[in-house]
This record gives structure tokens, sequence and C-alpha cells, in this order.
């Protein structure tokens, strides 16, 4: 009965569609590079979403230690003690 069943079980794995698009990231952090040295802020993080047009921000405090994943869409903003804005990269 088990071996009755494996070449349905084959036949429908190969039913599976793959989405071979490539997803686009909205993310375009050369516009805020004018923002490094200004003091991070609520303002300043929403104004740098609409310029870089990206969906979400992600604040590096010094000393954090973060995830390496690529996120389409995310802005990732670093900053020292000071909290001036020392990098701001996507992903």
């Amino acid at each position: 009965m088990l071996l009755g069943a494996m070449p349905i079980a084959l036949f429908l794995s190969g039913c599976v569609a793959l989405d071979n698009s490539s997803p686009i990231d909205s993310c375009k952090a050369a516009p805020g590079q004018s923002y490094i040295g200004r003091t991070a802020s609520s303002e300043i993080g929403g104004e740098l979403l609409a310029l870089t047009n990206s969906r979400e921000i992600r604040w590096v405090p010094p000393g954090i230690i973060v995830t390496a994943d690529y996120k389409f869409g995310r802005l990732t903003v670093a900053y020292d003690q000071a909290k001036r804005i020392t990098t701001i990269s996507c992903g």
C-alpha cells in the first residue's frame, strides 16, 4: 500500500510553483548620507524614511550587535554615545 502512494507523492511534489522574481528594494541610502553627524531623533527618523524611500527604520545604539540579515525596504541608522548619527545604510 505504501509503495502505491509513492508515485502520487512524487507527482504532487512536482506541482510546486517557484517564484523566481527578485524582490525590489525600495531603500536608497545615498540621499540620507547628509544626515550623518546630526542628532538621532524620531523626527530625524521620519525625515530619513521619507528621504530614502524606506518602509522601516532600525536604530543601532553604540555597542549593540545587530543581525546581518538583509531586509528589503529597511534603513539601518547607527549612532554614537552623543546620539550623533554615524552610519546610514539599507538592509
